[in-house]
């Protein structure tokens, strides 16, 4: 029976996703959004749990990624596209290929052996929740203009394709998973945690300060903007002198 218990898990994580896209659908993207982070939370138990009762094993490893991708790929891409529509039409389609991105980055994690302590390329995860936080804005951030002319539903279906890009690079992301207690070798972790809960504070303050759950929400993509900029940094630390 317990052999069982970690895939349920991960089919409550699919099944979150799944629910994102029939809120998101509806337009309703905060519960999308929601949705997406109960996910997550999902995804994070199903290997910890599988790993504690050493039932581990290819099946799992195979429903995992199939959920991620409902999850974190087909839910943020719709929930973008359902966000961008009214502003640029037709051409919001072609934000559903973060759905394709995600896909191809899952099988890769899967048959990658460099990502066992570290990424490869942007998990789906910080992409859904990247994507999530800005289309929980109110819609009028599309109406902002630009020397003049609404650019801002333009430059996020550019960055949608950058985003899907950053999945499937090459591109080393540090991992959160945290190795034992000490400062030494935890302290790319540390500063990044202190950050986010910065970020969210100052995001639910503004929320609460204007009466919009969008601006909380916004503290999703803060975060993984945080997360981007501390790798970039990370990166250029830790590049050895003769490159």
């Amino acid at each position: 029976m317990k052999r069982h218990i970690p895939n349920l898990i991960t089919s409550c994580n699919l099944l979150c996703g799944a629910l994102a896209v029939i809120s998101a659908a509806d337009g309703l993207f905060a519960r999308a959004f929601l949705f997406v982070l109960l996910g997550a939370v999902f995804d994070f138990f199903d290997g910890m749990v599988a790993r504690l009762l050493k039932v581990s094993g290819p099946l799992g490893v195979q429903m995992d990624s199939l959920a991620d991708d409902i999850t974190f790929g087909l839910a943020p891409a719709v929930m973008l596209f359902r966000f961008l529509r009214p502003a640029i039409g037709n051409w919001s389609l072609l934000v559903l290929l973060m759905a394709a991105f995600a896909a191809y980055r899952l099988a890769k994690f899967n048959i990658d052996t460099r990502q066992t302590t570290s990424f490869r390329g942007i998990a789906t995860p910080a992409n859904a929740i990247f994507w999530g936080g800005i289309t929980c804005l109110p819609g009028v951030v599309l109406q902002i203009e630009i020397c003049g002319m609404p650019l801002i539903p333009w430059l996020l279906l550019a960055m949608s394709m950058v985003s899907g890009w950053l999945m499937v690079s090459d591109i080393p992301f540090f991992s959160l998973k945290i190795h034992g207690w000490s400062w030494q070798e935890n302290k790319t972790q540390y500063i990044f945690l202190v950050g986010c809960l910065i970020l969210i504070g100052v995001c639910i303050a503004e929320g609460i300060r204007y009466n919009n759950i969008g601006l909380t929400f916004f503290a999703g993509t803060a975060c993984i903007v945080w997360y981007v900029m501390m790798n970039c940094i990370n990166i250029l630390l830790n590049k050895p002198a003769n490159e």
